[in-house]
């Protein structure tokens, strides 16, 4: 009997011990994982979500009114909600995790140069599913903005093609339908988050490999250095392509002068999200800075925080002396493309070298430009 109520206590303390990754705090360093991941979901990701879902319906709604009277100033009023509704996505595009990877809400939100015959061909035809991988480079914002801003060479034309263009009803279903994509996406996000996704979330605080911190931490670093860093900057700017520039491999193209609007808003995003700061909000809770002060991470004789945070600042004054259209950039003075991205690159190295071994945080994407 002896026996078996110690082979039942060893079997106990095995099962307290297998689920330690779930329900604790930390990685053994003390930090409070779970203060963190709440902050995160309730004052950072949900409100970031939830913006995007507003602005979403605003654009919804202006399309619905400019294809029911299509004018030009319908069109500049569509334009503005557009922008508005872009601006949101950068700081939504961050948390792909959960629905919004399982929808994989960057690549059919944001692929770009769009595939403008693609889209054509679609309108055509009058048959495509947008849920297809296919369809990637023929919807999202890109997409839209072909759609509003690159049809023709002065808004009246663009008009033409929703009023007397032969397939004009065709125009106005597809561009119905990609804000409608937009929309549903948003909608089923924000509702997963709401529903059971945020638990899951905030009580997965241990310090495996598939736990909320790691895999938030990985999300965040990729996309900064691969959708603002890369995309934004160093595919234009021929980074990746000996030295060939790309004026077309830019966001908004054919609007083609907010290409630093959103680069900043992106870059302003992955700074919020590091220092824990509250959505639309001065207020900070806990974050990535405050966890690498805790552990007083310090680099070169200075904490590893304000490292980076310096650093953010020096990226805005590189990314200050570049053209609102990043096309007339890189055709005009190239060296100022280059500058900005060799400072958004300093972050990446400070995020994957120093910032995520201190965490004990291990990369788990595919690095393959070799930073």
């Amino acid at each position: 009997m002896k026996k078996v109520l110690l082979l039942l206590s060893f079997v106990a303390f095995l099962g307290a011990c297998s689920s330690s990754d779930s329900s604790s705090d930390s990685s053994g360093d003390g930090f409070n994982r779970t203060a963190m991941l709440t902050n995160w979901a309730d004052n950072i990701i949900i409100p970031s979500f939830e913006n995007y879902q507003t602005k979403v319906t605003t654009l919804q709604t202006a399309v619905t009114a400019f294809n029911a009277a299509p004018s030009t100033t319908e069109l500049e009023t569509v334009r503005t909600a557009w922008l508005e509704a872009y601006k949101a996505f950068q700081h939504a595009s961050i948390f792909e995790i959960g629905k919004a990877e399982e929808l994989a809400l960057v690549s059919c939100t944001n692929v770009y140069p769009t595939n403008t015959s693609g889209i054509s061909a679609n309108i055509s035809s009058g048959t495509y599913n947008l849920a297809l991988l296919s369809q990637y480079d023929k919807q999202g914002f890109p997409a839209v903005d072909y759609m509003i801003n690159g049809l023709g060479a002065d808004d009246a034309t663009i008009v033409t093609y929703y009023t007397s263009n032969t397939d004009a009803a065709k125009y106005k279903q597809y561009l119905t339908d990609l804000v409608g994509k937009l929309k549903s996406n948003a909608d089923a996000i924000v509702n997963d988050w709401n529903g059971s996704y945020r638990t899951t979330f905030v009580n997965s605080n241990g310090n495996s490999v598939g736990s909320s911190v790691n895999r938030m931490v990985n999300i965040f670093v990729k996309n900064y250095e691969k959708n603002v860093r890369a995309g934004k900057v160093g595919i234009p700017a021929g980074i990746f392509s000996s030295g060939t520039t790309y004026t077309n491999k830019v966001e908004a193209y054919y609007k083609n002068d907010v290409s630093k609007v959103l680069l900043n808003e992106a870059v302003k995003a992955t700074q919020d999200f590091f220092n824990g700061k509250h959505f639309n909000s001065a207020t900070t809770g806990e974050g990535l800075k405050t966890y690498l002060t805790y552990l007083n991470v310090v680099k070169d004789g200075q904490q590893l925080s304000t490292i980076i945070n310096n650093q953010f600042t020096t990226i805005y004054a590189a990314n200050a002396l570049l053209d609102d259209s990043f096309s007339n950039q890189v055709l005009t003075d190239n060296s100022k493309m280059l500058e900005a991205y060799d400072e958004l690159q300093r972050n990446v190295t400070f995020f994957k070298t120093d910032m995520m071994p201190a965490l004990n945080i291990t990369v788990d994407y595919v690095d393959a430009d070799g930073d």
